[in-house]
């Protein structure tokens, strides 16, 4: 495998990794290289990153590597997160907030089986939005958080209650589904 190619998929594992990050066995295992080889490109990358002054870097937190932003443009990310809630909502916020509203309460582990991805930033912004909060624990080993959309979802979708909520048919028309989606998110 070429370098360049190389370095792009890590770094697309980097980004997929999101906070929780990766560690270079598993960069090494997916890739199919020596872990002396993927620490070279890593650090190779953080040099790029820095010589380039990216708005990212790479960093490694027990262990496991990910990207970061830098720490010196903060309050530019503070700005965007206290920015007002009429911010538009990403497709994994979307699918996440669609699957608490129908399904609530949830947990982030229902969630993500749902979806099939990891679900923490999904969550960690329909909370600071205030579109969905935390409605009790389930009970069981862990007790889990269990998930619930809030007065604002309603008013931010303008719903009376949950039972406005489009219905979910058996058999799905995809173009129908599709033409309700928009109707509802342009709301």
């Amino acid at each position: 495998m070429e370098q360049v190619e190389l370095k792009a998929i890590i770094e697309g594992l980097l980004f997929v990794s999101g906070e929780e990050g990766i560690d270079v066995k598993q960069i090494a295992d997916v890739v199919e290289e020596d872990k002396k080889k993927v620490i070279e490109i890593i650090e190779e990358m953080k040099q790029e990153y820095a010589k380039a002054h990216r708005g990212i870097q790479i960093i490694e937190v027990a262990g496991a590597y990910q990207m970061t932003t830098l720490q010196q443009h903060a309050s530019y990310y503070e700005k965007l997160a206290f920015s007002p809630t009429q911010a538009t909502l990403s497709q994994a916020a979307l699918e996440t907030l669609s699957i608490v509203a129908y399904r609530q309460p949830m947990t982030k582990v229902e969630i993500e089986e749902i979806r099939g991805v990891k679900s923490d930033r999904a969550i960690t912004t329909l909370i600071k939005k205030a579109l969905i909060k935390e409605v009790g624990r389930m009970e069981g080993a862990g007790r889990p958080i269990l998930y619930g959309t809030t007065k604002e979802f309603l008013d931010y979708f303008g719903l009376n209650r949950l039972e406005d909520l489009p219905s979910l048919s058996e058999n799905p028309d995809l173009e129908e589904i599709e033409q309700e989606a928009d109707l509802f998110f342009s709301k």
